[in-house]
């Protein structure tokens, strides 16, 4: 599964990056502002409840269960200001929910700009507790409804308002030549990067 899911990924990302930043969408009132504190300093996330409420719901469902506390950001794929880090809990069986249904970018409204917070999946509903953080555009991400094959993309949840400096040096981190599997291979931090707790916060 998770070999399936880099080799989606790492498609996606070989397209070039759209040259336009797109700004995080306008605050509402169903947004939820959570806190995740990790060992390089703390990252404010705002949840789209309103705009994606099934993976919203997700989401909030392993803070409130603190099953993301000490899980970590294992994967760094791209450089400086472009690319994604991954982080969750790795399809621990200890951790993860049942699947959730796939809400697509079409369908929320929601894209993969700047701080953009997507759930990690293979097929289109098989998406648990794994997700990645977006630096730059990506819309090769978003669905393409018109396109062939699995048109689907990921689905958008949050954003990142406060720390992206953070997720910017957890790309940066050293990669290791040895873990991983496939295109895996040489994306694996060499240190993950703990989460110590994720909190709603006021």
């Amino acid at each position: 599964m998770i070999r399936q899911l880099a080799l989606f990924l790492a498609a996606l990302l070989s397209i070039a990056p759209a040259s336009a930043q797109i700004a995080a969408p306008p605050a509402d009132p169903a947004d939820v502002r959570v806190t995740m504190l990790t060992e390089q300093g703390p990252v404010v996330i705002v949840v789209h409840s309103g705009k994606a409420p099934a993976t919203a719901a997700n989401f909030l469902k392993y803070v409130d269960q603190k099953r993301l506390d000490g899980t970590a950001f294992y994967r760094g794929v791209g450089a400086a200001d472009y690319g994604f880090v991954q982080g969750g809990t790795q399809n621990d069986p200890k951790r993860i929910l049942p699947p959730i249904a796939h809400e697509p970018t079409s369908q929320t409204g929601l894209v993969h700009d700047e701080g953009a917070l997507s759930m990690a999946r293979y097929a289109p509903g098989s998406a648990t507790g794994d997700f990645f953080v977006v630096l730059g555009r990506m819309p090769s991400m978003d669905a393409h409804p018109d396109a062939p094959g699995d048109n689907q993309g990921f689905a958008v949840f949050a954003h990142v308002v406060e720390g992206l400096d953070v997720i910017k040096a957890i790309l940066i981190a050293p990669k290791s030549p040895t873990k991983g599997e496939g295109v895996m291979k040489g994306q694996m931090l060499e240190t993950p990067v703990k989460i110590i707790s994720v909190r709603r916060t006021p």
